[in-house]
């Protein structure tokens, strides 16, 4: 059963862990012959971006008449959210069949690392390998595969990338890879692979340093947000935003209807057109431009200013960090039209909680403070705390349960006409509301 498969594999080490080694994930992979060698991929690593770009990216593909795999983390509600085919999360049983194939190996590697004085497989080890296997048996022609936490020590890292994507760095993550974003894109750098295709969203300066160098390291060829292809227009739309952006080759694509909210989702289409040329053709010759407004057309990324829900509108952002927080509050401005905004927010410790707070204060009227169910959750009350410091006493309120948290919400902002609900500041508490909604309406 799904759920036994669910289980087995939340009792590994959690996927927020990480360490300077893929010795396990290394040998997994040898024992399964390798899968990830069997296609070509396309990597996409950064602070923000990873999940929506790389949707992208696999939908340009399958427009371009290529099977694909996409590989995203961590998945919002079912499991098979991570590993897809042909844009359709995996089948229960096509996963099934391919743990059992893999279970045995994973089993060896186990032992051999407990032996060794280390750790089993962790969690997201396990889905890499899972991931790997399923596209190496569907057969697939190209991989879309998002780092879960870093670069050079990501499990997904055990693949060489044709084309390496790195979205905007900024602070996250930082007890695991760096207290500065020089040092963090250090470490998501290790993407970059000789010879690859280094396709670079716009940057800080230090940080474009740094990714610059591990190109000339490594004899990769950079494409540069701003100088190899570029954003060059956008304008709200119904239902998301018409872009024209430059690609490698020169040429500008214009009316690209993207169903996304946010200058930031227009910026992550740049990339990931640079992204699929660089895969295509090496950025040498235009693209078929009808081809190019099918795959944005058709694109959807979960939980990512999502509208979840009508009467009252409910939109879903798993922003967790200050970055992210930033961008869903420009989007909020930009695409949308309410009169009042409640957020429910649920913040894990280890995320910068008063940043996120103090970027959605100027565009959220009212807080409801939730704790997310997890164990790594930042207590209520602390968050409770910080909410006030920043929106004030009158603007905060708490409900423990994140499940009656969106009810609260909901029925707050059903008694006041022009009024949304925003759900945000966790990937987990995202996940857990989406279920909610998806209960309340059935």
């Amino acid at each position: 059963m799904l759920a036994d498969l669910a289980s087995e594999l939340a009792d590994r080490a959690g996927e927020h862990r990480i360490e300077p080694s893929l010795t396990r994930i290394v040998r997994l992979c040898d024992l399964l012959g390798d899968p990830q060698r069997s296609f070509p991929v396309i990597q996409v690593t950064g602070t923000n971006g990873k999940t929506s770009t790389s949707r992208m990216i696999e939908s340009l593909l399958r427009a371009f008449g290529l099977r694909t795999g996409l590989f995203t983390s961590p998945h919002l509600v079912d499991p098979r959210e991570r590993i897809a085919l042909d844009g359709r999360p995996v089948s229960p049983s096509r996963l099934l069949d391919t743990w059992q194939d893999i279970a045995p190996y994973v089993a060896v590697v186990d032992a051999e690392s407990l032996s060794a004085g280390g750790i089993r497989l962790s969690t997201f080890e396990v889905y890499v390998a899972l991931a790997f296997a399923t596209f190496a048996d569907a057969p697939i022609d190209v991989g879309v595969i998002e780092v879960g936490m870093g670069g050079t020590w990501d499990a997904t890292n055990v693949a060489d990338a044709q084309v390496s994507v790195v979205m905007p760095i900024g602070l996250d993550h930082a007890e695991y890879l760096g207290d500065t974003p020089a040092r963090i894109a250090a470490e998501k750098a290790g993407i970059i692979k000789a010879g690859s295709i280094a396709v670079l969203a716009r940057q800080d300066l230090d940080v474009a340093q740094v990714l610059l160098e591990r190109c000339a390291q490594v004899d990769a060829t950079p494409a540069r947000e701003g100088v190899e292809f570029e954003l060059t227009h956008r304008a709200p739309a119904v239902g998301g935003q018409v872009l024209s952006i430059r690609g490698l080759a020169g040429t500008e694509i214009d009316d690209v209807f993207l169903p996304l909210f946010g200058e930031h989702q227009g910026h992550n289409a740049a990339a990931a057109l640079a992204a699929t040329e660089a895969f295509l053709g090496g950025g040498s010759g235009a693209l078929d431009p009808v081809a190019i407004r099918a795959g944005f057309s058709t694109v959807s990324s979960p939980g990512r200013l999502e509208v979840a829900a009508q009467h009252p509108t409910v939109i879903l952002d798993a922003a967790h960090n200050p970055h992210g927080a930033h961008a869903l509050a420009r989007a909020l401005t930009e695409g949308f039209l309410f009169d009042r905004i409640i957020a429910v927010v649920g913040v894990l410790a280890d995320k910068d909680a008063r940043g996120i707070l103090q970027a959605l204060e100027s565009v959220v009227d009212e807080v409801i403070v939730t704790s997310v169910s997890s164990p790594r959750a930042l207590p209520s009350a602390e968050l409770a705390q910080l909410a006030a410091e920043i929106f004030g006493a009158a603007r905060v309120s708490v409900v423990e349960l994140p499940e009656l948290a969106v009810d609260a919400a909901r029925e707050r902002a059903l008694d006041a006409p022009g009024t949304a609900v925003l759900i945000t500041g966790s990937v987990v508490l995202v996940g857990q509301a989406k279920t909610r909604l998806e209960v309340t309406a059935a």
